[in-house]
Order: structure tokens, then C-alpha cells, then sequence
């Protein structure tokens, strides 16, 4: 039963996929927000498809905490599920991409129009400089920020080591940064087809302004929060 749940849910998403990324290329004279607003909606039908075929369902704590002006949002990263969820919870942003989604006919192209940072995993010393670069520039354009830190998909109650590309924008630019926790490897595993009826938790802590920590200082501190919230919900 689950492999058919997973199965009807894979071709929803696929049939939306394709009509939205055909759909968005004719929107590219047209401004961030417009693109993004229509873009989204493949996200927003996903999660919908998910909760009707897989009935995965989902709890946000501490949406009180969520800023609508340009901030850096820090997350960790277990599931395919938060890239499209995060859509559905967060103000209009964009993320840091590995640049072979790029590449994909038509919906790399159409993720293109996000504005996303993209980045040559292999080469991380030049990665880090381009994500500080271009993290700066989003949000100067009003654009907030949607980084995993530990650069990958982690397995469900592992987490990875936090790199400071998230933490340095802050500093340099004066942004806020919201930190967010989610366990959603625990129904939609890393690299599974197979997706689990349940609950996913969101976490969104309050947000940490700009201050005299280091970006290394800052990014423990994110780790840190993000392990204790690990301990409660897992």
C-alpha cells in the first residue's frame, strides 16, 4: 500500500512539475516576486498531493518567530520534503544550489528564475566565497535565504557538520538569521522512494540578530539549538 501511495504521489508530482516549469519559462521578462509567486505553487501542490496520497502532515512550532523582511534561514537538511514544505511556511526565498539541478531541461531552467546561488560542490573553497557573494546580494534585493548547512542530505537523527557560508552573510551584511529544525527524514528518508504516513515537526527558533560573535561562534550556536530541538522531537 505504501509503494502505491508513493507511486500516485510521484506522478502527481512529476505531471505538475512539468506543466509549471513549461509554464514559468514564459515569465522570464517578468519580475523575482512574479516568478516566485507561480513557481511556488508547484510546491504548495506537492505538499497538498502529500497529505492527500501519503497523508504526511505537518506541525509548525514557533511561527511567531518567522520575519517578513530579508533575513538568512538555517536549516538542517534530511529530506527533499523541507525544499518544497519551506515554500509553503516562508516569505518568498531562494537557495543555494548545487549548479548540475541547472542543467536539467526545463525544470533547471525554470529554477533558474529564482535567482538560486549556485555552486561548484567540488570546488568548496570558491563555494563558500560565492555563497557569502551572492548571499549578500539576495538580500539586498530583498530576496531572504535558504541554507543547509551541513552542504547534504544527512540520514534521520544525524546530524552533519555546520559549515559558516550562512553565518558569514550575517555578519557581513547585518541580516538576521531564523534557525529552523525539522525531522522529516523520519518519514520521507534520504534517497527512499517509499514515503511513511505520520507528522513532520517544524521548529522555528527566534532569530539571532547580528552581534559580536564570530561566523564560527554563531553557526556552533545554531548547531547546538538544532540538536536540542533533535532531542525532544525524534
Amino acid at each position: 500500500m505504501l509503494l502505491f501511495r508513493s507511486i500516485l504521489y510521484f506522478v502527481g508530482s512529476i505531471i505538475s512539475l512539468i506543466l509549471i516549469s513549461f509554464i514559468s519559462l514564459f515569465l522570464v521578462f517578468t519580475s523575482y516576486h512574479t516568478r516566485q509567486k507561480f513557481i511556488s505553487q508547484w510546491a504548495i501542490f506537492c505538499i497538498w498531493w502529500l497529505k492527500i496520497t501519503v497523508n504526511i502532515k505537518t506541525k509548525v512550532i514557533g511561527r511567531e518567530n518567522i520575519l517578513y523582511s530579508p533575513c538568512i534561514i538555517i536549516s538542517n537538511h534530511q529530506s527533499t520534503w523541507e525544499t518544497l514544505a519551506f515554500q509553503t511556511i516562508f516569505p518568498p526565498h531562494t537557495w543555494v544550489l548545487k549548479r548540475e539541478l541547472l542543467w536539467l531541461p526545463v525544470f533547471g531552467w525554470s529554477l533558474a528564475l529564482l535567482n538560486p546561488i549556485i555552486i561548484n560542490r567540488g570546488d568548496k573553497l570558491n563555494a563558500i566565497k560565492k555563497v557569502i557573494r551572492q548571499g549578500s546580494d539576495r538580500l539586498k534585493k530583498g530576496i531572504s535565504i535558504v541554507i543547509y548547512p551541513e552542504g547534504t542530505r544527512q540520514p534521520y537523527k544525524q546530524l552533519g557538520a555546520y559549515q559558516n557560508g550562512g553565518s558569514a552573510i550575517a555578519k557581513k551584511t547585518g541580516h538576521s538569521i531564523v534557525p529552523v529544525y525539522h525531522n522529516a527524514g523520519k518519514l520521507w528518508a534520504k534517497g527512499s522512494f517509499i514515503k511513511k504516513p505520520g507528522e513532520i515537526t517544524v521548529v522555528i527558533g527566534k532569530a539571532i540578530s547580528n552581534s559580536d560573535l564570530k561566523p564560527s561562534e554563531v553557526t556552533e550556536r545554531i548547531r547546538h539549538w538544532t540538536l536540542e530541538q533533535e532531542n525532544k522531537f525524534n
